[in-house]
């Protein structure tokens, strides 16, 4: 099996590129390899390399940085979206595309399911909605979104890695409380897709198949910062503790506005892929092992 992975150097890249299957042949292209924002280069690539699978795990993530920066934004959300998806249909090549939690507005007290109305409060979110729209219209079943959240990763810039660092250097920390989800570890994530792309089910027909992944459970962005730093003491990674205090949002305001619950059922794709979801603090715990154990 040919596999095309977009976003290289990306922390779901990583993840997916380390543990590919045995027999996979992988095509892994970072932004300089494929700008997905380049039609014919899009067209090209996937062309020449003629995969069975490509898992598009590229994306404009900065999402304060989206709301001055709109145009990039939807270039490379929704437009290198369209472009790869019109190549996949040119191959017949399946598409799994990764997306966000975004795409709601974060007003339901009860996790979102794969079919609940979409409503995005920021611009990041309408851009990754727009570009899941024009996959479905084109692709329709050869087609699955991944909507996912709170990613982190041994590799690349992430809360964790950002909480360690400030963790060490600051005297306290102030955590926003009241924006609720669940993170995941970008190497659940990556083992979940392989699992799906082994299992090979076909979709209903009509529309792209909608999962949703993060770890399991629940927690504020203040209890996963709370977490790293009990885990990062347990460990050996941090010399003491500091204090940590719940805010609110209101009280760091930011560019984008943020859901404040971002819960996902994550239920259809623990069935279509067969992986049960971790609690996210067993999976911190795990990803944080790797991480001290690469700073040895």
């Amino acid at each position: 099996m040919k596999v095309l992975i977009t976003g290289k150097g990306g922390q779901l890249a990583w993840e997916l590129e380390k543990l590919a299957p045995q027999g996979i042949q992988l095509l892994s292209c970072s932004v300089e390899e494929l700008d997905i924002t380049n039609a014919e280069q899009v067209d090209q690539t996937i062309t020449q390399f003629q995969p069975d699978v490509v898992i598009n795990a590229a994306a404009y993530t900065a999402v304060d940085k989206a709301e001055s920066d709109t145009e990039t934004a939807y270039a490379v959300n929704d437009l290198g979206s369209e472009y790869i998806a019109n190549a996949c249909k040119k191959v017949s090549a399946k598409l799994i595309h990764v997306s966000t939690d975004f795409v709601f507005d974060g007003t339901k007290t009860t996790p979102y399911q794969t079919n609940d109305i979409t409503n995005p409060i920021n611009v990041y979110g309408a851009s990754k909605l727009a570009g899941d729209i024009k996959i479905n219209e084109i692709l329709r079943e050869q087609a699955t979104i991944i909507r996912t959240a709170w990613v982190y990763s041994v590799n690349g810039n992430n809360f964790v890695k950002t909480m360690l660092r400030l963790m060490a250097e600051k005297d306290q920390l102030g955590i926003v409380y009241d924006q609720v989800g669940t993170p995941t570890w970008a190497k659940g994530l990556a083992e979940m897709i392989w699992a799906l792309i082994a299992s090979d089910q076909n979709p209903p027909i009509g529309d792209a198949l909608k999962l949703h992944w993060t770890d399991a459970g629940v927690c504020s962005w203040y209890d996963f910062a709370v977490a790293i730093q009990e885990l990062a003491i347990e460990k050996g990674m941090l010399e003491k503790a500091i204090p940590v205090r719940p805010i609110p949002a209101s009280a760091y305001p930011t560019p984008a506005t943020r859901p404040s619950f971002s819960v996902i059922d994550k239920s259809t794709a623990e069935q279509a892929s067969g992986v049960e979801t971790i609690h996210w603090r067993k999976q911190l715990s795990a990803m944080m092992d790797e991480l001290a154990e690469g700073e040895r």
